[in-house]
């Protein structure tokens, strides 16, 4: 049974990827786990601040954060009727972010966490939000990012960006087949490169293994030139019917050219399908 992390804060992009996730967990067996962080910070009387007491903290931020929780329910329920293998359950927290979505992934042993990601207005582009941006390198557990717009459709072309100098762990790689099964999809790996070059020897050794280990599902590799890494990966997507991307976290360097452009810092993307980030587990 899998239990799916939904960290909400109420906004229509978050409930899309609640939506979302909904749908593609629809033939698994999962508990879902609603979260809503709210962050207290001191109140101040006159000159003198000081921290909320337990009841404050109930009136102000817990006891409205629970109403709005079961408002979901609600609406998940009305949305979903037909989902009986999904359970549902509502969490409250006030911590730093970060902190308490470990905590939670610890304590309700997370299989997987969905977050939206969010729109930039005027903009072409997308922005990975802060949140999104710090559960994708502080915390090692898979995360299905949703942009804001995406809906769910069948999937039938998966990428799987990869620079081969790194192999792959086999659950991240029984994971990928799962869902390629799941989903009678193909897979496509897309090696860019900022200048034309032959695979050295590990990179071949570590391709070869993809390739005898997806050998009974239909799938490609695809070897393209471009100065910039993300470039090349969005003029792929766009030239093909690709659902879904894959990226390995132990590949950092290279998908976050992909995420974050050659500056780590930098939030801006322009993906506008979902993506997994793969963790090895207890890596």
């Amino acid at each position: 049974m899998k239990n799916i992390l939904l960290p909400t804060d109420f906004s229509e992009n978050s409930w899309n990827a609640i939506k979302y996730a909904i749908r593609f967990f629809e033939t698994s067996t999962c508990h879902f786990h609603l979260l809503h962080v709210d962050r207290l910070s001191y109140m101040v009387a006159g000159d003198i601040p000081y921290t909320a007491t337990e009841n404050v903290i109930e009136e102000v931020y817990t006891k409205p954060a629970k109403v709005r929780l079961r408002k979901i329910l609600k609406q998940i329920s009305k949305t979903f009727p037909e989902h009986k293998n999904h359970k549902f359950h509502t969490h409250t927290d006030y911590n730093f972010f970060i902190e308490s979505i470990k905590n939670f992934v610890d304590d309700k042993d997370i299989d997987c966490i969905v977050m939206g990601t969010k729109g930039a207005s005027g903009l072409s582009q997308y922005l990975i939000g802060t949140n999104t941006n710090d559960v994708i390198k502080k915390i090692k557990c898979t995360l299905l990012a949703v942009p804001e717009n995406a809906d769910f459709k069948k999937i039938n072309e998966i990428a799987l960006p990869t620079d081969f100098l790194s192999g792959c762990d086999p659950e991240i790689l029984e994971f990928i087949a799962k869902i390629l099964k799941r989903y009678k999809a193909s897979l496509r790996i897309v090696h860019v490169n900022k200048k034309k070059a032959e695979l050295n020897k590990e990179q071949q050794i570590n391709k070869n293994i993809l390739e005898a280990y997806f050998a009974k599902y239909e799938h490609s590799f695809h070897f393209l030139t471009n100065n910039k890494i993300e470039e090349g990966i969005q003029c792929f997507i766009d030239s093909r019917d690709i659902n879904m991307i894959f990226m390995v976290a132990k590949n950092l360097n290279y998908f976050q050219q992909i995420l974050f452009h050659s500056n780590v810092e930098d939030l801006s993307y322009h993906l506008e399908i979902p993506f997994f980030v793969l963790h090895e587990k207890n890596k």
